[in-house]
């Protein structure tokens, strides 16, 4: 259960193409990201999946079964939005049971299934609260809830995270990857956050302009990414990408080198450069270094303690090993 695969899928709006013919395949139980920009296709993806927009071309299968016109309710899915969409007038009890009222099921199975999933989502002691009694973590696991309830083959999620602050960001992440592991349900998962992508995923596919520009495990993109656009938006903070004299000593068009794999030095190294702005997040310090020939300002990830300030001169050495190559067509050299 849970296995989706994609043949030749294609979405135009009228004459323009938004999703040129692509294929791929989502296994069953694995937790699947689609990252990439703002308007790269990501959720049209998504909602061609579920069924809320349909196919200019392809197959979508699921289950080995073509599921291209059938409508949302009868793919075996559930989706979970962006926004909670959760009835304020009804307690989180009645929110979660709401698909199942409407499929008529009795109520010793929806009692069942609600207290499965309240007690997979810690949601059991809040049951007989309304939504506006809930924080925006809890409100969104009640929507998560409602759709656990109805057991779909997948979880289909469009940015669910997008309306929370930055800790509750987190705490939600781990717990959708928590459920994830519990219920060993295919999850397909759209966001335009790489840490997200990377912390949660089993594989990723990134998305620019509607094109499939690579799928693998996070380390796979994070090691060998296959060309300068996912080596730039894989990992944070985002690769350096260098041009010119430097590159061309490689035997490149670009080079690449990611901040955490330099060192720096106040007295010696390979590259000089000034130092800009220098974040200090405790565990870690960034450190933006301006004078670089061919990538200005360059990007070093230092320990916390580092001791450099705004104007200094210094001093960044590769590691020469972790140097990527990429040729005039932005592809990857081996």
């Amino acid at each position: 259960m849970g296995r989706i695969e994609l043949k030749g899928v294609q979405k135009s709006f009228g004459t323009t193409e938004v999703i040129p013919p692509l294929d791929l395949q989502i296994n069953d139980g694995e937790f699947v990201v689609f990252v990439g920009p703002s308007g790269c296709g990501k959720s049209t993806l998504l909602r061609l999946i579920a069924g809320l927009e349909d196919t200019s071309g392809g197959n979508i299968e699921i289950d080995g079964k073509d599921a291209t016109a059938l409508p949302p309710a009868k793919r075996g899915l559930a989706m979970v939005f962006q926004s909670y969409a959760l009835y304020p007038h009804m307690s989180v009890r009645k929110n979660i049971a709401f698909p199942m009222r409407m499929a008529k099921m009795s109520p010793e199975e929806q009692d069942k299934r609600i207290e499965n999933a309240a007690s997979a989502l810690n949601l059991t002691d809040y049951l007989d609260r309304k939504p506006g009694q809930l924080s925006g973590g809890q409100r969104q696991r009640v929507a998560i809830g409602r759709a656990i309830v109805r057991e779909p083959s997948a979880f289909l999620f469009d940015e669910p995270l997008s309306n929370l602050d930055a800790a509750l960001r987190v705490g939600m992440r781990m717990e959708i990857s928590e459920l994830h592991k519990k219920l060993k349900t295919t999850m397909v998962y759209v966001t335009h956050d790489q840490v997200e992508a990377m912390t949660m995923a089993d594989k990723i596919v990134v998305l620019q302009a509607g094109v499939i520009e690579q799928v693998g495990s996070p380390l796979e993109l994070y090691h060998t990414p296959k060309n300068k656009f996912v080596a730039g938006f894989i990992g944070s903070p985002k690769m350096n990408l260098i041009e010119g004299a430097e590159a061309t000593k490689h035997g490149a068009t670009t080079i690449g080198i990611r901040p955490e794999h330099l060192t720096v030095s106040t007295t010696e190294g390979e590259w000089q450069g000034t130092v800009g702005v220098a974040e200090h997040l405790g565990s870690d310090t960034f450190i933006h270094i301006h004078g670089i020939a061919g990538c200005d300002p360059m990007t070093v990830r230092a320990a916390g303690d580092v001791a450099v300030n705004h104007g200094d001169t210094v001093y960044l050495t590769p590691d020469h090993a972790l140097i990527h190559k990429f040729d005039a067509a932005g592809l990857r050299m081996a």
